[in-house]
């Protein structure tokens, strides 16, 4: 048994179609101790030479008996005589011919696969633990430099301030230089609301609070994986807004350092159930 991640759980089993009610049984286990996932199990069976009493699969026989009408048809239309199987040719066909078991074997059988299965689902799930804790550390530290990060584009932002005041204002003094009779205080009006659009107070916050929120759902019990995909998306989206109101070559690329941050943080998060 092995999985890989995926968005939902999904179960593929590859099992003996012969044993009933096995597959609906694994699939239930499963389904009760797996939230996310793509995962893969496969059975084979092999029966050993009991020199017990034989008898023909019906289903098998009819597939053969099909298969064979199909051959000879194909071989009449290129004008070539085959030989006809015998019965002896048919019964060695595989599957065709299978030892006799008692109808209450496969129930048997079922039982002692499900109590077989136990201690591969037991060890499964502590790989995938183990996995999740590694993955878990790995995530910390990454939440902990976008915390650094969001850290120094506060810093950024501040040291924007004058230089922004100082663009704004000179800004202003080549409209009325340009344009005499213009309204100042209109104008002054517009450069304030252009100052208010650039600021990134909100969207820093906003980073602190999705830092805390993700370490919030690492320390929770159960399947969290969705909400951290979900969450990860809100941060690339609070860092392309940081971008974009930059305006700053500081805070530009700090927010830069930051989208490539997420980008492996949301890969990671994907391992995550």
């Amino acid at each position: 048994m092995r999985s890989v991640n995926a968005k939902g759980l999904d179960l593929r089993l590859r099992l003996p179609d012969w044993v009933p009610g096995l597959e609906a049984a694994l699939r239930a286990r499963l389904g009760a101790a797996l939230a996310r996932g793509s995962v893969t199990l496969n059975l084979r069976l092999t029966r050993e030479e009991a020199g017990g009493a034989m008898q023909v699969n019906p289903g098998q026989l009819d597939a053969m008996l099909v298969a064979l009408a199909e051959v000879e048809t194909a071989a009449e239309a290129r004008g070539i005589t085959l030989a006809v199987p015998s019965a002896a040719d048919v019964l060695a066909m595989r599957g065709v011919l299978e030892a006799a078991q008692p109808e209450e074997a496969g129930d048997v059988l079922r039982e002692a696969l499900l109590v077989d299965f136990e201690p591969l689902l037991a060890d499964f799930l502590a790989m995938r633990g183990s996995e999740g804790a590694a993955v878990s550390e790995v995530l910390n530290g990454q939440l902990d430099a976008i915390a650094g990060l969001v850290s120094r584009a506060e810093a950024a932002a501040a040291a924007r301030s004058p230089r922004q005041a100082e663009a704004l204002r000179s800004a202003m003094a080549r409209v009325l230089e340009g344009a005499p009779g213009q309204d100042a205080d209109r104008i002054a009006q517009e450069l304030a609301l252009i100052a208010i659009k650039s600021d990134v107070t909100e969207e820093l916050d906003r980073l602190r609070a999705h830092v805390d929120a993700a370490r919030a759902l690492l320390d929770e019990p159960g399947a969290v994986g969705r909400k951290l995909d979900f969450l990860a998306q809100e941060f690339n989206r609070e860092a392309n807004t940081l971008c974009s109101k930059a305006q700053d070559k500081d805070l530009t690329a700090i927010g830069l350092e930051l989208k490539t941050l997420i980008d492996q943080m949301r890969e990671q998060v994907q391992n995550i159930e």
